[in-house]
């Protein structure tokens, strides 16, 4: 069953001439206790979507369904109220309460539902140790480190039950190392709960680590969604492709082409490659993920020889750039390289054609 679903939604901001459109027809649907993350560059709509869903934006046509309930439908000019819909929300910025408690944070969205007290004491507590908060509700927001700010609004969302999470860009305040221990926590969370979720983020590593489908925006569009499997290693696009990883993009011309498999010129010499996409004519762009190229020192097969400028130590591994002119290569190595020219080895199935 599913838990949400949008519907052909289209969104502009402004009116009349003015009208700036920013969804154009999404549909997408979120299955009960599944993970959906809306990744796309900014202005892509994806936060746009969100706040749909929430209530706090108005589509001009469309419709969105929450279970059984219609909560927008623009045939009818229907649309209800945000605090009706029952959602929980986590915010960007947390948006936690300054002069409250954690306890009274948590506890905010019950005594609005005229919960009683011993009912809402339980809750809270219940929700602040699944969240290891158990020990903090008398603590104000600015007694508290980011980690734990960002799990009081989870807990605030997660308080009531609600059908469906809204995260807006949920890790995003978190430095790099605690973004990384937050990310493994909101999955586990998730997973533990069995809840459903709609996610914001920019960030494709956080996608693939969190969601178990993701839905890539492009220009209020739905470009491609998948599983962040087959999302990073079976790109229907090109935008899908460079959106999802680290690439070389190669100038090149098709020679000739049989079925999927490519042949084709790189700097002068003749490469083999795979066709991605529907693609058919000898204006392409040839592109391989940074780390499916093969240093070697020695000549190979589907490999272009180029002098190595330097190497960048990232802690587990080496990045090296390869130039010639205005050409340039990017690929890992496990150590640092001396200096010289070297074969660098595209394997045909990986070097692909869109």
């Amino acid at each position: 069953m599913n838990e949400l679903s949008v519907t052909d939604l289209h969104l502009d901001y402004g009116t009349g001439a003015h009208a700036n459109p920013i969804l154009k027809g999404v549909s997408m649907h979120l299955k009960r206790g599944e993970v959906v993350a809306l990744l796309g560059p900014s202005g892509s709509g994806k936060t746009t979507l969100l706040r749909a869903v929430a209530g706090l934006e108005t589509p001009k046509a469309g419709a969105i369904d929450i279970g059984e309930r219609r909560v927008f439908d623009g045939a009818k000019g229907y649309e209800m109220p945000a605090e009706a819909r029952s959602l929980g929300l986590v915010f960007q910025s947390y948006a936690l309460w300054p002069h409250k408690t954690v306890f009274d944070n948590v506890a905010y969205g019950l005594k609005l539902r005229k919960m009683g007290k011993a009912d809402i004491a339980a809750k809270v507590k219940e929700v602040l140790t699944q969240l290891g908060l158990g020990s903090l509700g008398e603590r104000y927001p600015h007694q508290l480190s980011g980690g734990q700010q960002q799990r009081v609004a989870i807990a605030r969302a997660l308080v009531y039950n609600p059908p469906v999470i809204l995260l807006d860009e949920p890790l995003s305040n978190l430095d790099a190392k605690l973004r990384e221990e937050a990310r493994a926590f909101l999955r586990e969370l998730i997973v533990r709960l069995g809840l459903s979720a709609l996610m914001v983020t920019h960030d494709q590593a956080e996608a693939m680590a969190i969601s178990d489908r993701i839905l890539l925006l492009n220009n209020g569009k739905i470009e491609q969604q998948g599983t962040p499997q087959s999302m990073y290693e079976t790109p229907d696009t090109l935008f899908t492709a460079e959106f999802m990883g680290s690439n070389n993009r190669l100038p090149g011309k098709v020679v000739s082409r049989n079925g999927a498999s490519v042949q084709l010129h790189v700097e002068g010499v003749t490469m083999h490659g795979t066709a991605r996409g529907a693609n058919t004519g000898s204006d392409v762009q040839p592109l391989i993920r940074v780390e499916e190229v093969r240093i070697s020192a020695t000549r190979v097969d589907n490999a272009i020889e180029l002098p190595l400028l330097h190497c960048m130590y990232l802690g587990d591994r080496w990045e090296c750039l390869f130039v010639r002119g205005e050409f340039s290569l990017r690929a890992y190595s496990k150590h640092r390289l001396d200096a010289g020219s070297y074969w660098l080895q595209m394997p045909a199935e990986k070097l692909w054609v869109f």
